[in-house]
């Protein structure tokens, strides 16, 4: 049996550098900045969630908070990019 190499993708020109590579994974400057707020929010909310207490009204309160700033983090990831451009491109 023969080795073959199989060529999965095109070769890509990244001369460019950075720009080039945000290209290629589809993110603009905005959008890597809005995935990295949301990144680090729900960094925030999973460690609210490793420090609920035994007091279950206590508890209750802190996780509700928790899965709050979870779903806003999420919801900053999915549509954080079309969000902000809304407010940075408006027209004078």
């Amino acid at each position: 049996m023969r080795n073959r190499l199989y060529n999965l993708a095109a070769g890509t020109d990244m001369s460019g550098g950075f720009k080039d590579f945000f290209d290629t994974i589809g993110l603009t400057g905005a959008g890597l900045i809005t995935k990295a707020i949301a990144a680090v929010i729900a960094v925030i909310a999973v460690g609210m969630m490793l420090k609920l207490n035994s007091d279950p009204k206590t508890a209750l309160r802190k996780g509700g908070l928790a899965l709050g700033t979870l779903f806003v983090a999420v919801i900053l990831a999915m549509y954080g990019d079309a969000l902000f451009s809304t407010v940075t491109n408006a027209k004078v």
